[in-house]
């Protein structure tokens, strides 16, 4: 294709950066991206891009070439958090307790853009290019695109897919063969013992500490019972509650958390976890309920994909740029379902990270700032890849 990469993404510079902060300025919650899928749908529609809804927010646009070819998906997510931004921004969020606080308003833009950029080329483009627009990626809501047909009318061939990283370096690119994130699954276990008055403790029993021994036994179990190296396991508990009056013993507590693998014997740990729990709150007098739900299964990239992505990233940035060794992480992300329909893909991270310009803050945190001059970086690299994609196959 006779695209001139570097030119054609200056001349959408500023177009590009105005859209990220409008989506930025209108964040909204999972399965809740109404003003952000009504944006987008009325910018594939006016590039004559076919689109259909999905899930509600989700938006699947398909630009078939007038040549022959495969087909090739580029995912993004619209969905942002539920936290107050703490930025003086003039296009900081209007909506408050709302934040773009992990670069989704950027991935959003950019494939928005490379929509643009591909439909003025439809004549040379050899096969069809799939832009699907995500909601709730935070809330596992890859299923709702899957089950609602997102993957069909037509079946890509690869996924691709990226994302804006303030951990890593400005314009460093991290991406590996194979596993690259990790299973996240979601737990709520709920102790039950007997409530009672603080004075008589000994006519109750107290699930408060039970939930001491649980959070112990949990420690030990990860630390002791997987192999760091082979088996990367990781439980956090993110949420305990129990009581409502500190001189009472509750009935019950309530103890939330994740359950991370980067490894594909995930469960086994799930089903050791629940043993663990209900016999330690056995051992106190309590019993104890516990859900497991999963938020994302393990995500791995293909091997074939990764290495196009290798050859895109050193011929755009150097080979310098390529970041491969310590780059596997106990982060999630649900594109991971989207690969396991079986369809090969591969996932990278852009870094934009620069302690001048203050943007490496951690991502789902109320100070996050995104560099934007990364914007045209990420999107070159995008539209390279997919293109490089469907040349070659």
């Amino acid at each position: 294709m006779n695209i001139d990469y570097k030119s054609e993404i200056a001349a959408l510079h500023d177009e590009t950066i105005a859209l990220r902060r409008d989506i930025h300025a209108h964040p909204e919650l999972g399965f809740q991206e109404e003003r952000t899928a009504a944006l987008i749908e009325a910018r594939l529609k006016e590039l004559d891009i076919p689109v259909r809804r999905i899930a509600g927010t989700g938006i699947v646009g398909v630009l078939k070439g007038d040549k022959p070819g495969n087909t090739v998906m580029l995912r993004c997510e619209l969905d942002a958090l539920p936290i107050t931004e703490d930025n003086d921004l003039p296009f900081c969020s209007k909506n408050p307790g709302v934040m773009h606080a992990c670069g989704h308003d950027c991935h959003a833009a950019i494939t928005a853009q490379i929509a643009k950029i591909l439909a003025a080329h439809r004549s040379e483009l050899p096969g069809t290019v799939v832009f699907m627009f995500q909601p709730d990626e935070e809330g596992a809501g890859a299923m709702p695109m899957i089950e609602g047909g997102a993957l069909e009318d037509p079946r890509p061939n690869a996924i691709l897919g990226l994302h804006v990283w303030s951990q890593y370096p400005f314009g460093k690119v991290a991406m590996c063969a194979g596993p690259m994130n990790a299973s996240s699954y979601y737990f709520k276990i709920t102790i039950h013992g007997k409530d009672t008055s603080g004075y008589e403790p000994e006519k109750g029993v107290s699930p408060i500490s039970c939930a001491a021994h649980v959070l112990q036994a949990i420690d030990t179990m990860q630390a002791m019972e997987f192999n760091a190296v082979n088996e990367p396991t990781l439980i956090t508990v993110g949420m305990i509650h129990a009581g409502n009056y500190m001189i009472n013993i509750p009935d019950a507590c309530e103890i939330q958390g994740s359950i991370r693998c980067l490894h594909e014997d995930e469960k086994r740990v799930h089903e050791r976890f629940r043993a663990l729990v209900v016999d330690i709150c056995k051992s106190m007098r309590c019993t104890a309920d516990v859900e497991i739900e999963c938020g994302n299964t393990m995500l791995s990239n293909d091997e074939k994909l990764f290495e196009m992505g290798r050859e895109v990233v050193t011929e755009t940035l150097g080979p310098d740029a390529m970041l491969t060794k310590g780059v596997r992480g106990m982060g999630g992300d649900d594109l991971a379902e989207f690969f396991n329909e079986g369809i090969p893909g591969l996932y990278y991270m852009v870094g934009m990270g620069s302690p001048e310009k203050g943007t490496t803050v951690q991502h789902h945190n109320k100070d996050f700032l995104v560099d934007e001059d990364i914007l045209d970086i990420a999107l070159e690299l995008q539209l390279k890849m997919a293109v490089r994609f469907l040349e070659e196959n």
